[in-house]
Parts: structure tokens; C-alpha cells; sequence
């Protein structure tokens, strides 16, 4: 792989290098690719002159591509597959070369961070963002552990809002589109002189939902959000100026299961269709889930997900002399989410015993969690950036501090008949997180071709996690051995689980730039990235509650950036090879009583190794091309000499597959009660190794939009074009899908199989498939009127996006949009 590297880079430099630098004065007359400006090493630099992989849109990009919220971004990004969690539709999560997660209860961390305005948003719960008044997206590649500290092992997402103006002005825009959507967005700009300008932005959309319930009659998986943001800037003109902000957040949407036949009569095809009992609505007077005794706001929760983020940013810039700057970078988070959520459809999980299960309409669902959780959030940066001995060495250096604190109260109820139901747990979870860092990064300008990058990060975090149980049996003066309560954390080994856990450790990074002319840069690169660690919370015993520590990763990048033609090709290119150890997996199976239960260990170590490519073409004034290539090749790596049980009394990989491999070799059905190892945890149905989840080997985005002008009036129509690819993957961590063809063993005949005969019923698989999206926009003199018509995944593609439990969730339907635009 370091050959492949160190040829692909070479041969390219050659070939960049020997281009004359082509007629600048062209391209200023005729145009040519927007640079854009970029904070990804925390200070202000031209995204080509940035040694990290970065992929960054402008507002104007993002509007030209269509993209509204930070979802979308994982259709353009190469090696970035995104996705809404099973059930939340306001919780995305992102894989970034391999490394992501998908549980959003407030033990895990994501990989892939999320900041706005350099603050981090620690929860994963509402980061779809809707992309209002966005300045621009910054999306970094790769560990970022030296300057954005832990839980970027994958990358970071950094959403930039655009400043308030110096002059009077802003945008007023209303849309309408499918399933009765409408929108109505605006943003208004008002200066007071030249030291405070002020700008208010707000936004609501609502739809009907794509997905009929035929029980209830409800229409569900909508999207009713509406937000507001204030934003202040002073400046006293002299070196100091203060920038902050404050919004309010608000998402109503779920995505909750949902198939394209109707379950309760197959025949019927035309839509999107669930078929639980659970019925819609904030709050109910009387429990949906009675006589179960749920205790708290919850239990009167109807199906849906509602969130209410409250973000609060403070950046205070104090200019030090020519050469060094001061900032002080203060975030609040108030972060409120409810939900009921049926994860079975009122029914239980395909199996190969039962690959169509029975549809139930049970009035409590199949299995369904209803959570009631408030999180909350300070953060704490003071950064230095400058530069000494006359431009020879910048540098950047800072300390960072984060205080969190979760309360989450939710309950797991698992229906048996429509009469019959079991409260799995009814508990509240108060986890907390405090870390405090310490960072250096320096360049060493040795001359205008050479630059080495060295930086370090210390991180000193501290975590705590505190059950208490609901029941009013767990409050009787007694705890039972069933009570989810801190006293009842006993592994199976008799181990006692900890409730803290704390870590410390130094992640530093090296590059080495080469910029042979002004329109060229190559880079080699080692950066170190760790993610926090933390616990099973979602088990319904003390046992099940077991921790999971860090993970870790080591990762080599080479890159080229160039911009040839006289700025009208930009290409660049970048191969890497990543190194994970003790990769956090989460896994779900379900147990003997048909419930599901989660769980999440330090499985195996993990290697990624891939390129990807970005190339943008604008060879005419208005007319823009681009293609973005990514290309992976990753697998687990577990331990074979690690002892059968670690110390909690977990068995290991090896001592799994050993187990899954006699019984198989003894005939017995995998997918059945005779081979309860095989298909669980990181291991497949065959009891090999499972293939990593959401890392297809090629992914592919091309697209292009062309500004006509219409004749000498000054009007102008923009068609718009973006298509992207995603090869075959699995998205559950064993590999388990349900196949319809009978299967015999040992044990038995099964009317399905989960080893890949027939036809694909449900479960883990998600073949190739492409999405295109495409849009027509007339726009007026100056741009002050904008009319546009638009659609995303235009040609109504569907592929399996998330699984949990051998059900499949599906991206959404074809969708589109009429919007109006008018600046003032």
C-alpha cells in the first residue's frame, strides 16, 4: 500500500509540475473554481493549501448541489456514508472511512464530531442539521485528534454560520413540494454602525409523512421543524471583536420502520407502509402502554421523536500585536428529546423459522422504547494562533475543557399478545463526562517549497454512569437481582462492573507539505485519533450494563491538491491507510424471549486502507463539472490467541467462531436456537469473520450545473444534475439477512435461510444502488429573485440504509420541491 502511495503521488507531482501555469489573465476574464476559505487547522487558510483531506462547500455549492441539511452531505463525500438512526429522524450517523456508530443514547460517542461555530455537539441525537444561512461546510477526513480533540477517530463535520452583514439585507424564500410539504425560511441582516451588526435567520418546514400507517391511519416518518437564530457581532475597529449566537432547534421526525408492500396485504405495492398499533401524538391523558406500569412523562408518550436543542456560541478575538491572536471560545448546549418509538412494527423479527412474521397491530408495538432525556453541555476553549521569526514558524495552541451531564429516563416493553406485555426495564441513566486538553500544533516553514507539521494533544477525561431503577419494587426499601440499579452491576464472571472510567492520552500528528509552485501541494501525514469509552446502557440487567473502552487509530495519509488549467481543473487525490485498535462495535441480537438486546465491545482491531478523489472541471464561465471516487478495502482483525472469557465473562471472537464452526460442522441450521454464536457480535451466519458495516469499496458522485444566460435580459436558468453510487455492503455487524429458501439440517427444516440462498427477504444486506437528484432554477437580474424546482432521488431508488434485528430500514422515497427565493 506505501508503494501504491508513494507511486501514485509521485507520478502525479511529475505531471502537475511539468504544466505551464495557463493563461491567468483567461481565467480572470472567463472565471474558474472558487477557492474557499477554511478553519481545519484552526486558523484561516485556502482549502488547497490545507494537508488534510477535507472536502468543504460554500453556500452558494451547497445551494447549486441541492443540499439542505447534513444529511444530504453523505451523497457527495467520498468514502461518507450517512444515514438517520433506526427510528430518529433528527439523529444522523456518519461513517467516515469505516468508523461511525448508530446508538444515540448518551454512554456512546460518535466518531464522526459534529461542531457549529467550533462548538462540539457531543450528542448525535438531533445533528441533522437544517442548513440555514450557512456560510460553509467543512467536512475533515481522517483522525483529527491533535486540534478536535477525542471522538473525531473518523473525521469532524465543522458547519460554519454566516456573519451578520454590514449593510441591510437578507432573504426571504417559501417552498412546497410532495407529501404536502411546505417551507418557509428567511434571514434579515441589521447593522447599527460599523461596530455591532445583528442578523436573525428562521426557518419552519412541515410535511404529511411518506409512510401510511394502515392500522391507526396515521401518516408518519414527517419532518415538522421549525428554528430561530440570533446573531451578533461587535468590533471596536482596534483588534478586538466578538461574534455569538444564540438558537433555538426544534425537530419533529422519526424514521421509524416501514415497508414498500403492504405487510397486511402484500399485493399492495404503491407507497411506503407500517402496521403497528402504536398510535401518533405527542402526549396522551392515558398510557398507550397501560396497564404496564411506566413511570414519568413517558409513559403517556405517543409514537415519534421530538427534539428541542437549545445552542448557544461566544467567540471573543483579541489581536495581539501583528503576529498572534487571541480567542476565547465559549458553547452552552440545552439538548430535550421524546420519543416512542415501535422498532418490531407490532410484530416480531424475521427469522429463518419465521421469515414473515404475523402482522399483530399490537396497541403497545412489537418492541418499543419510549425515552424521555435531557443533555447538557459546556464548553471551555482558549486558543492562540500567530506567527514568529518573520513567517518562519505558525503555530497554533490552546486548551479545551467540556462538562457534560445526561439524565435519561426510558423504558423497553416487548408485546406477547394484544392483551399481554412485558415492561422490560423502566429506568432513569445519569451519565456524566469531564475532560479537559491541552494542544500544539507548529509549522516549520524550512522554505516557500517546504513545511513540516508537528502537533500534539493531551486529553485528561473522566466519565461516570449511575442506574436507578423505575419500579416501584426497586423503591421498596429492597433491591431485587432484576433491578437496572448501580448495586446490581455483578457480571456473569462475579466481576463488579465499574461505574467510572477515566482516560488520558496523547495524540499527535506529523505532515510533511511540498508546495512544488503555487498551484500544488503534496503532503504525507501520520495523525493519532482516540474515541471515548463507555457502557451497554441500553441492557435490561445488571449484567448486560458491561463498559467498553477507548478506541484508538493510527492514520497514514499521502495527498496531492492541484489546481491545473489555469484554475479550471482542481484535483485532488488522496490514499491513506488507517489503523484502529480496539474498534467499538455495536452489535444487537435477539434474546429467548424474543427481545432485543444490544451490546457494544472492543471486538477486534481494524485496518482501512482506500483513495479517494475529488475532481472539479469548470472549463466555461457558468459551467461546472465535478467527480468524487472513493475506494476501500477493510476487515476486522481479532485476537486468536485471547483467552476464551475476558475478565466480565464475555467470550471472545475466536472462542465464538470455534463454537459457531462445531456446530455448524455438526449440520445444525445457522440462524437457529442450535447455533446461537453463529451470526451474532462481529461474526456472519458461516461463522467467518463479518464483512465491516457501511464500507462499500467504491463509491461514486458525479454531477454538474450550468448558468445559461437568458439572451441580454439579465435573467439566467441554472439545470443541475447530481448522481452518486454506493457499491454492495452490510449495515448490521453479523452479517445476518433472512433469504427465502427452505433450509435443512440436523435440527430440522426451515422455511428460510440467513446464508444467502433465494431471494432476499429483510436484514443486513444493502446491494448497489444509485440516487439522482436534479434541479431547474430562473434566476433574475443581480440573482435577487431565484425560482426553482427540484428533486431528490428522482428516480425513486430504495436500498436498505440500517437494520436492527434482522428488519431492514430504507432511505427515503422520491421527493421534490417548487421554492421561491428573493433577496432584499
Amino acid at each position: 500500500m506505501l508503494r501504491t502511495i508513494l507511486t501514485t503521488t509521485t507520478a502525479f507531482a511529475a505531471f502537475a509540475t511539468s504544466m505551464p501555469a495557463l493563461a491567468q489573465q483567461a481565467v480572470e476574464e472567463q472565471g474558474g473554481i472558487q477557492d474557499i476559505v477554511v478553519t481545519a487547522q484552526r486558523r484561516d487558510e485556502s482549502v488547497q493549501d490545507v494537508p488534510i483531506a477535507i472536502s468543504a462547500f460554500s453556500s452558494e455549492q451547497l445551494e447549486a448541489q441541492g443540499v439542505n441539511n447534513t444529511l444530504q452531505l453523505g451523497q457527495y463525500i467520498p468514502n461518507l456514508f450517512a444515514l438517520n438512526n433506526t427510528g430518529l429522524g433528527s439523529a444522523n450517523g456518519y461513517y467516515l472511512r469505516g468508523l461511525g456508530n448508530t446508538e444515540s443514547i448518551a454512554t456512546f460517542d460518535p466518531p464522526v464530531g459534529t461542531y457549529v461555530d467550533d462548538i462540539y455537539l457531543s450528542r448525535q441525537n438531533a445533528n441533522n442539521l437544517s442548513l440555514l444561512d450557512v456560510e460553509r461546510i467543512e467536512v475533515l477526513r481522517g483522525p483529527q485528534g491533535t486540534l478536535f480533540g477525542r471522538n473525531t477517530t473518523g473525521g469532524a463535520i465543522s458547519v460554519i454560520m454566516r456573519e451578520p452583514g454590514k449593510d441591510f439585507g437578507g432573504f426571504v424564500e417559501a417552498g412546497a413540494g410532495r407529501y404536502g410539504k411546505f417551507l418557509l425560511r428567511g434571514s434579515v441582516d441589521v447593522p447599527f454602525g460599523d461596530i455591532m451588526q445583528v442578523k436573525l435567520s428562521g426557518f419552519s418546514e412541515n410535511d404529511d409523512g411518506y409512510v401510511k400507517n394502515v392500522t391507526t391511519g396515521d401518516r408518519l416518518n414527517d419532518n415538522d421543524s421549525w428554528g430561530a437564530r440570533l446573531g451578533i457581532k461587535i468590533s471596536d475597529g482596534g483588534g478586538f471583536t466578538w461574534k455569538g449566537a444564540v438558537a433555538h432547534l426544534v425537530n419533529n421526525g422519526e424514521n421509524v420502520l416501514n415497508f414498500e408492500c403492504n405487510p397486511a396485504n402484500p399485493t399492495d405495492c404503491k407507497g411506503r407502509f407500517v402496521t403497528t398499533g402504536l398510535r401518533e401524538g405527542k402526549s396522551f391523558s392515558t398510557s398507550l402502554f397501560a396497564p404496564l406500569p411506566i413511570t414519568g412523562r413517558k409513559a403517556n408518550f405517543g409514537l415519534g421523536n421530538r427534539t428541542a436543542n437549545t445552542l448557544v456560541t461566544s467567540n471573543a478575538g483579541i489581536e495581539l500585536g501583528d503576529n498572534a491572536d487571541l480567542n476565547l471560545i465559549t458553547g452552552f448546549v440545552n439538548l430535550r428529546q421524546e420519543f416512542a418509538l415501535d422498532f418490531f412494527d407490532g410484530r416480531g423479527s424475521p427469522s429463518a423459522g419465521n421469515p414473515f412474521p404475523a402482522v399483530a397491530r399490537f396497541a403497545r408495538g412489537g418492541f418499543s422504547i419510549t425515552n424521555d432525556s435531557v443533555h447538557k453541555q459546556f464548553t471551555q476553549e482558549v486558543k492562540l494562533g500567530g506567527s514568529l521569526g518573520d513567517g518562519k514558524f505558525d503555530y497554533v495552541t490552546g486548551f479545551f475543557y467540556i462538562k457534560e451531564r445526561n439524565t435519561t429516563d426510558f423504558a423497553d416493553i416487548f408485546s406477547l399478545s394484544p392483551a399481554v406485555g412485558l415492561l422490560l426495564a423502566d429506568r432513569t441513566l445519569r451519565n456524566t463526562t469531564k475532560a479537559w486538553a491541552g494542544y500544539f500544533q507548529g509549522d516549520f516553514n524550512l522554505s516557500d517549497q517546504f513545511k513540516i507539521t508537528a502537533g500534539i494533544r493531551y486529553t485528561d477525561e473522566t466519565k461516570t454512569v449511575r442506574f436507578s431503577d423505575n419500579r416501584a419494587s426497586c423503591n421498596d426499601g429492597t433491591i431485587e437481582v432484576n433491578c437496572v440499579d448501580n448495586r446490581n452491576l455483578i457480571s456473569l464472571s462475579g466481576l463488579a462492573i465499574p461505574t467510572r472510567q477515566n482516560a488520558k492520552v496523547w495524540t499527535p500528528r506529523f505532515a510533511l507539505n511540498y508546495k512544488p509552485n503555487d498551484d500544488m501541494l503534496v503532503f504525507l501525514s501520520a495523525t493519532r485519533g482516540f474515541k471515548s469509552g463507555g457502557w451497554n446502557a441500553r441492557g435490561t440487567a445488571g449484567a448486560e450494563l458491561l463498559p467498553f473502552g477507548p478506541e484508538k487509530v493510527w492514520s497514514y495519509e499521502a495527498g496531492i491538491k492541484s489546481d491545473l488549467m489555469g484554475n479550471k481543473l482542481r484535483a485532488n487525490i488522496t490514499a491513506f491507510y488507517q489503523d484502529t485498535s480496539d474498534l467499538q462495535a455495536p452489535s444487537a441480537f435477539v434474546r429467548a424471549n424474543g427481545a432485543i438486546a444490544f451490546i457494544t465491545r472492543n471486538f477486534a482491531d481494524y485496518v482501512n486502507k482506500g483513495i479517494e478523489a475529488e475532481l472539479t472541471f469548470a472549463p466555461i464561465d457558468g459551467l461546472n463539472l465535478y467527480t468524487n471516487i472513493g475506494y476501500q478495502d477493510d476487515k476486522y482483525k481479532i485476537d486468536r490467541n485471547a483467552p476464551a472469557l475476558d475478565p466480565f465473562g464475555v467470550r471472545s471472537v475466536a472462542a465464538q467462531q470455534a463454537l459457531c464452526l462445531a456446530s455448524l460442522t455438526a449440520g445444525n441450521v445457522p440462524g437457529t436456537a442450535a447455533t446461537p454464536n453463529c451470526g451474532a457480535g462481529i461474526l456472519a451466519p458461516d461463522g467467518s469473520v463479518a464483512e465491516p458495516v457501511r464500507t462499500p469499496k467504491l463509491s461514486l458522485a458525479i454531477g454538474g450545473s450550468y448558468k445559461a444566460p437568458l439572451g441580454g435580459s439579465g435573467w439566467s436558468i441554472t439545470p443541475s444534475v447530481n448522481a452518486s453510487y454506493a457499491g454492495k455492503s452490510e449495515t448490521g455487524t453479523s452479517n445476518v439477512s433472512v433469504f427465502n429458501a427452505p433450509q435443512t439440517g440436523t435440527n430440522g427444516t426451515f422455511p428460510a435461510n440467513i446464508i444467502g440462498n433465494g431471494d432476499f427477504i429483510a436484514g443486513s444486506r444493502s446491494e448497489a444502488h444509485w440516487l439522482v437528484n436534479a434541479g431547474l432554477t430562473l434566476k433574475s437580474p443581480e440573482d435577487a429573485l431565484a425560482i426553482s424546482l427540484e428533486c431528490s432521488n428522482c428516480l425513486n431508488e430504495t436500498y436498505v440504509q440500517s437494520s436492527l434485528s434482522n428488519y431492514s430500514y430504507f432511505n427515503r422515497p422520491m421527493e421534490w420541491m417548487f421554492r421561491a427565493k428573493y433577496k432584499f
